[in-house]
């Protein structure tokens, strides 16, 4: 199984990662097309030397600056290129990704957003390349190293802001990527960390498995190290993914039901990923309870403070666990016509990592929602939620 892993020790911008990714085999010809088809540009492609690396230069000459771009505006260029629909879908769903952050951190609303430098040609074209580039390898699993974002100051539209600019820090959240700085220059764009946290899960080592191919695409500036963001194919074997985690458990014994309710839902608002509460007979007879939690190993000890603070207990084992099998999850709608009305509904589907479909499932809360709306019983709504999404995402599963 292929998984194409990114290693931004230089940090990452759109051309970058284009770079990198063409170095890694995708075709080129088709990527230019792509790129030159939506945005009034010229693509050229060559090799540029970085401090002993040899690496992928892409350059888009635009022909003319254009002035700073209106949201919508931008999503109008792009759907007037007439890409593939899953082009399409990705370059929307990356700029999506930089709209929100910019609204959320200068407080204007979709509807009255401007972009600046990400709304120029450059930038459509390095987010549909990728795009494009992505798509060419085919690859399914991607995962990304901790970001290196360089460190000072830059000057940008709204002023001299720090590094990580406030947008590129506000998707690096949402987008749960690990990073540190290092360096005195910005070296993560906006462009390129939306790229990233769209695409890729965060990891903090590189994935096990064999090298089968190596991209480095070059970054335009000079720098003592080598200003090149490096990206492998990896052949990682399993077919189905796995993650590290840790099982925080105790037992109590005089701790009330109302307590171990509160504590359930706390835990799973500070990050666990799941929480058991096991009835059980403690010495002297007493009852009791066993408290048991998934977490992943950078958020145990916030876990286990919160276990301690509700609970009274004194001591929690660990139990850390290195290769627990996991479903690659995502959310999908579904559309439905029940009782004369047209409702939609949240499935998740289970998938592994060549994108088989494994489970649908109905999301309880939509279903719930439903239900109460149109009178239909529960457990039908779900039934017909089901039955659907498998009619629309389940055609590529395997008996």
């Amino acid at each position: 199984m292929e998984s194409l892993v990114f290693d931004p020790f230089s940090g990452a911008s759109g051309d970058m990662i284009l770079g990198t990714l063409i170095g890694l085999g995708a075709d080129q010809d088709v990527v230019r097309e792509m790129i030159e088809s939506t945005a009034n540009v010229s693509v050229s492609i060559g090799k540029t030397n970085k401090k002993g690396i040899d690496a992928v230069d892409v350059k888009i000459n635009v022909a003319h600056e254009t002035h700073s771009r209106h949201y919508y505006e931008l999503v109008d260029v792009i759907k007037e290129a007439k890409l593939p629909e899953t082009i399409e879908k990705d370059a929307l769903n990356v700029f999506e990704i930089m709209a929100k952050a910019e609204s959320k951190t200068h407080g204007h609303p979709l509807e009255e957003l401007h972009f600046h430098e990400v709304g120029q040609n450059d930038a459509i074209a390095d987010v549909v390349g990728s795009c494009a580039a992505i798509h060419a390898l085919g690859t399914r699993s991607i995962f990304c190293n901790p970001i290196n974002v360089g460190g000072g100051t830059i000057k940008a539209a709204h002023g001299t802001l720090p590094v990580p600019a406030p947008a590129t820090l506000e998707i690096l959240k949402e987008g749960k990527l690990f990073f540190y700085g290092k360096g005195n220059r910005e070296l993560l764009t906006p462009t390129g960390a939306a790229l990233l946290s769209y695409f890729s899960e965060p990891v903090q080592d590189i994935p096990h498995g064999q090298v089968i191919s190596t991209g480095y695409g070059a970054g335009n500036a000079d720098l003592d190290n080598p200003n090149v963001l490096r990206a492998m194919l990896l052949d990682v074997g399993e077919a189905i993914s796995t993650d590290s985690i840790e099982v925080l458990e105790t037992n109590v014994d005089d701790v009330s039901g109302e307590v171990l309710g509160n504590l359930f839902d706390k835990l799973m608002s500070v990050g666990a990923r799941d929480v058991t509460i096991i009835p059980a007979t403690m010495k002297k007879s007493r009852p009791g309870s066993i408290i048991k939690v998934i977490t992943k190993t950078e958020d145990s000890e916030r876990i286990a403070r919160e276990i301690f603070r509700e609970t009274g207990s004194l001591g929690i084992r660990v139990v850390p666990t290195k290769h627990r099998f996991i479903a690659d999850r995502r959310i999908n709608t579904v559309g439905l016509d029940i009782a004369g009305k047209t409702v939609e509904c949240r499935v998740k589907i289970a998938e592994d990592k060549s994108k088989e479909i494994m489970h649908v499932s109905a999301e309880y809360e939509d279903c719930k929602d439903i239900s109460l709306s149109t009178g239909l019983p529960l457990k039908e709504v779900l039934r017909r939620v089901e039955e659907k999404g498998w009619d629309i995402f389940g055609s590529d599963f395997k008996f």
